[in-house]
């Protein structure tokens, strides 16, 4: 099944869209919301199942046409949002760019922060931010929505409570980041908002792309219209989302709605491109000793979409402009 929240209020009325992302049903009348659908997911999916159906017979008459600035995030506010860094090659090139090694403890135990998960941006709303200064950054990301994880799961008892799949833009404001980095507590100013793709769908979705609790399909990142990358998300990740989501249970629950992310999808053939400037930025600075490529400015735009082998978008597309905040 394919998920959508709906604009209302603080959580959205839930909807389900067909595979071809031309159509959405409301059926707040049957589950009003993806968290109370997540807090009893079974009693949901059955009592949403026929729905679902109808809907990809072309038989639901309430449908309405698909329309991503109906929507807010799937999960408009969530009780957990946790963000990796699966992507190794990644974490190596920021760290060559400053002269610096990658521990090698970070084969094994992955880098993860706690983010703001009160209020997640829509798929299409601008990115709102005070000052260009800040060095505004867009970074692609595949993620993973929970239900109840227990304290100390595995890998393999985690990739078990994966019950729905997204994309993100985890907008970062990197020229924020190091003296926050220096205080030794982590992110909080660097780490505004996040956006996801307009659709959250059930691992099934994917067929053989979704396999090892990896999305193995490419992450297209565009800029002003312009390609910026597409590195396949399912490799060179170091940790899949079952091993992210383990790592996150370690000394914790994780409840029903929580979402793990993967961190910037990132290949070591650069060739293909890149889903975050500073990525480029680093490899600019290790080649020619600074960056040439600049951050995104006011009027700037960003768009995340995958696609199946198919063609068709798979989540629906971040679609989003840089503007300045009131």
């Amino acid at each position: 099944m394919k998920f959508a929240s709906l604009r209302h209020g603080r959580d959205g009325r839930l909807a389900l869209a067909d595979r071809g992302l031309t159509r959405l049903l409301p059926v707040d009348h049957v589950v009003p919301t993806l968290q109370a659908a997540l807090d009893d997911w079974s009693a949901a999916m059955a009592a949403l199942g026929p729905a679902a159906a109808a809907l990809e017979r072309g038989e639901a008459s309430a449908a309405i046409p698909y329309d991503p600035d109906l929507l807010s995030a799937p999960l408009p506010r969530a009780y957990q949002w946790c963000d990796g860094s699966a992507y190794l090659n990644h974490v190596e090139l920021v760290r060559r760019a400053r002269g610096a090694v990658m521990p090698p403890e970070f084969l094994h135990d992955p880098l993860m922060y706690q983010g703001g998960s009160d209020d997640f941006l829509a798929p299409t709303a601008d990115i709102p931010v005070r000052d260009e200064a800040f060095g505004i950054d867009f970074e692609g990301e595949v993620a993973a929505i929970t239900d109840d994880v227990p304290m100390g799961c595995t890998a393999a008892e985690a990739a078990g409570h994966i019950r729905l799949l997204m994309l993100v833009n985890d907008v970062s404001l990197r020229n924020l980041i190091p003296a926050e980095l220096a205080k030794g507590f982590g992110f909080f100013h660097a780490k505004p908002s996040t956006a996801f793709a307009p659709v959250a769908v059930t691992p099934d979705e994917l067929g053989p792309a979704w396999r090892d609790a990896r999305i193995h399909r490419p992450l297209q990142a565009w800029l002003n219209g312009t390609l910026f990358g597409a590195p396949e998300a399912g490799e060179d990740m170091q940790f899949s989302l079952a091993q992210l989501i383990a790592h996150a249970a370690r000394t914790r629950n994780l409840r029903a709605g929580s979402i793990v992310g993967s961190g910037t999808v990132s290949n070591r053939d650069a060739s293909r491109g890149f889903t975050c400037i500073a990525e480029i930025r680093m490899i600019e600075t290790i080649e020619q000793g600074a960056p040439r490529t600049p951050f995104m400015k006011f009027g700037d735009r960003v768009r995340l979409e995958m696609h199946d082998a198919d063609g068709r978008s798979i989540f629906g597309a971040i679609d989003q402009t840089v503007v300045q905040a009131a």
